[in-house]
């Protein structure tokens, strides 16, 4: 998914990364086959007071508000809605337009801290929730309410942060379809290979990356560093799985990646999978006798 963002107050980096991959996730755990985009602001309660005043006539600041561009009939979601998503296509984004979303952060803090839980959670939590009022969910009636939370709990479940910690494991269907999503991001100009990629750290964490070319070739990037990079700037260091994904051939890591990924993983799992077809491999047998710290003491 597209997040088009707006940023009005101080915001940690891991919690935007980790909105990302739950962005990409919701759509996928909806089924929605189309690229589609969110306006997302970040702003302060006076912010979001303003916003509730002038177009909801709510004299106080909230966690979240949403304002949809779809209306989707009774009982429908946008995973039963791909003519109405094709009709909100954005030629300016070059994806559907689901609708806006702002959120404040000193409410994902306050409420974090109440709820016990991190902000980074928090963040998640009231992003897929507005995602999925965007969707078509709602809560109003009881068995609304039901289904809606249900998807909640699935979307972070999905991503390794459902409220009880002993369904937070992540599953190869999930990774393999961030790194589907992943690989929409791709900049593969002169190769045409797209590639994506989901690395999930030991501590339940999801890093995504894609491939990233260069007109020197020589400083091109894969989808696989770019997620380790990415992973170990957040802190992250043991790595349990890789998933990565191609459209037409299967994305077994090149030499350079297989060496990266020896430097904090050498036994990490790797996932494949391309038109249709998944396989998997561990990186011994990928990289036999590799080099790595061990080899130096």
């Amino acid at each position: 998914m597209i997040l088009l963002w707006s940023i009005d107050t101080q915001v940690e980096p891991s919690w935007m990364a980790l909105m990302q991959t739950a962005a990409d996730y919701a759509l996928h755990a909806e089924g929605v086959k189309r690229e589609c985009a969110v306006s997302l602001r970040l702003c302060d309660d006076d912010a979001i007071h303003e916003i509730n005043r002038d177009y909801r006539g709510v004299d106080r600041a909230t966690d979240v508000l949403s304002f949809p561009m779809i209306n989707y009939p009774a009982g429908t979601t946008a995973g039963q809605a791909d003519k109405l998503l094709r009709q909100a296509f954005d030629d300016e984004v070059d994806a559907c337009m689901l609708g806006d979303l702002i959120i404040s952060i000193p409410h994902v803090l306050a409420q974090a801290e109440e709820y016990g839980h991190s902000p980074q959670r928090e963040a998640a939590y009231l992003l897929v929730h507005g995602i999925c009022h965007l969707m078509g969910y709602d809560h109003i009636e009881e068995d609304d309410k039901r289904s809606m939370r249900a998807m909640e709990e699935k979307i972070l479940s999905g991503i390794g942060m459902a409220r009880d910690e002993q369904e937070n494991s992540v599953s190869d269907e999930t990774l393999l379809g961030l790194a589907v999503s992943a690989r929409e991001r791709s900049y593969s100009p002169y190769s045409g290979y797209a590639v994506g990629a989901a690395l999930l750290s030991s501590d339940g964490r999801i890093f995504q990356g894609c491939n990233i070319e260069n007109a020197s070739f020589g400083l091109t990037n894969c989808a696989e560093r770019t997620a380790m990079f990415k992973a170990i700037s957040e802190g992250a260091t043991e790595f349990t799985t890789i998933a990565i994904s191609a459209e037409k051939s299967a994305p077994w890591p090149c030499g350079a990646c297989r060496q990266v990924l020896n430097e904090f993983a050498p036994g990490i799992r790797v996932l494949v999978t391309w038109d249709g077809h998944v396989e998997e491999a561990p990186l011994s047998q990928l990289l036999p006798h590799g080099f790595g710290p061990k080899s130096l003491t």
